[in-house]
């Protein structure tokens, strides 16, 4: 349903995505993941038709995106970070104006809005002026105009950010029964959402996607899937020095604590992750004994996406963030 081949965006000599490459299934959840300033927006923007690339290839339902860019919008429901809504207009009114803007059939275009309000949950509010409502409630009116034409493709950039705890198990539960009928491309960096909603998850950092696969199947291949967490007496610095050099190690981390238990004075805590079919943990103790650190906990626990994040995320620079500030430059002046 989507294809991504080679694409790159650079802004004068500085490259905001370099040669991305990835495929959607139709009725797929691709989640993709990265930290603030990887170029998840400046990728969403081009499919989007909103940004043209600099090289590279996409595709969707078979049109490309920069040769038939009218097919392809008419195709796509596209909710960006900051929902496009008018404050002053009541909900359906909107959606009646947005389903005209998308070319909506006039005999169709009543059955759409109803469906589309329907679905976000929105019945109660069809006739409330939009600025009058949550925030919560604007991020749904969002999604039922990105959806009121029925697209197959939908793309959706941060579509939980500010959201208070309800509100984001709301939306997410809204984008999950959205799965099955329509494929779609949800950018996020916060970590639950991907593991809570999306099938598939893309992981992009400084511009390139580093990893695709299933969130369980990077759990495994990358971390081993399971790790330890530690509960020492000692600084937590050195520790994580001693510790780089023990075999099978792949990632060491400070946590909040080891167990669940309440924090101690002049105790620090760690997780450590193996390497893939590494088995480690009796090297672990044994060089914490031998450096002086005092061992008072060694529990197996099993690797998390966050882990895996952390893994292909930290091992370079963090990216320019000038870079997302001249697509959002460039994104106003369009």
């Amino acid at each position: 349903m989507i294809e991504v081949e080679h694409l790159s965006k650079i802004y004068g000599s500085t490259p905001a995505i370099t040669d991305v490459t990835f495929s959607v299934e139709p009725g797929e959840i691709l989640g993709l993941l990265g930290p603030n300033g990887a170029g998840k927006t400046t990728t969403m923007r081009i499919l989007a038709g909103y940004l043209p690339a600099t090289n590279g290839n996409a595709r969707i339902a078979g049109y490309d995106v920069h040769e038939n860019s009218l097919a392809v919008r008419q195709r796509i429901g596209y909710l960006p970070e900051t929902p496009p809504l008018y404050p002053d207009m009541t909900v359906e009114g909107f959606l009646h104006f947005v389903a005209q803007i998308k070319g909506v059939p006039a005999g169709d275009r009543a059955n759409k809005v109803v469906a589309a309000i329907k679905r976000c949950n929105l019945e109660d509010k069809r006739r409330v002026i939009i600025r009058k409502l949550s925030k919560g409630y604007r991020q749904r009116v969002g999604i039922a105009q990105a959806i009121v034409h029925d697209p197959p493709a939908i793309i959706l950039d941060e579509p939980t950010v500010g959201l208070d705890p309800r509100q984001i198990i709301e939306v997410r539960n809204l984008i999950k029964s959205l799965a099955g009928t329509h494929t779609i491309i949800l950018s996020t960096h916060i970590l639950p959402e991907v593991s809570m909603t999306c099938s598939r998850v893309a992981i992009i950092n400084r511009g390139k996607v580093v990893a695709t696969n299933t969130p369980e199947n990077l759990m495994t291949q990358l971390t081993g899937g399971s790790g330890y967490e530690l509960e020492i007496e000692g600084e937590a610095a050195l520790a994580k020095q001693v510790l780089q050099k023990v075999a099978g190690v792949s990632l060491i981390e400070s946590i909040p604590t080891a167990g669940g238990h309440q924090p101690q004075t002049n105790r620090a805590y760690l997780r450590v992750i193996s390497q893939p079919g590494k088995e480690p943990g009796k090297d672990i103790v044994a060089t914490l004994v031998r450096a002086g650190f005092g061992l008072h906990e060694l529990r197996r626990v099993n690797a998390t996406l966050e882990d895996v994040f952390l893994q292909l995320t930290t091992e370079e620079k963090n990216f320019d963030p000038d870079v997302d500030l001249a697509a959002d430059k460039e994104g106003e002046a369009a």
